[in-house]
């Protein structure tokens, strides 16, 4: 889950990078997120695994270990507190073949 699998070509990684750029992209991924995927030419198991919060899945495909931390903000919440403790807990629950909880803040 770390360097050896990073694929710098992910469109995933893209995608994270724009989230962080970008505040109203970032609003239209929370308000509806299929609309934002569809604006990107990811992979179908990169998709699948983006809507299924399967973040092994994603590092395995070779999402870059920063920016998948990055995408579980945007998923479950980027202010400090309650939902930054929640992103980080559904990350690793995911990292550890947990079931995450699987709903938006």
């Amino acid at each position: 889950m770390g360097w050896e699998k990073f694929d710098p070509n992910l469109v995933s990684n893209d995608l994270v990078q724009d989230l962080k750029w970008d505040e109203q992209l970032r609003e239209l991924f929370k308000q509806n997120e299929r609309a934002v995927l569809d604006q990107y030419d990811l992979l179908p198991e990169e998709r699948a695994a983006i809507e299924a919060r399967d973040f092994r899945k994603l590092y395995d495909l070779g999402i870059h270990p920063y920016l998948g931390g990055q995408l579980s903000r945007f998923i479950w919440g980027n202010e400090a507190g309650k939902s930054a403790v929640e992103a980080a807990n559904n990350l690793v629950a995911s990292l550890t073949g947990q079931t995450p909880n699987i709903s938006k803040t």
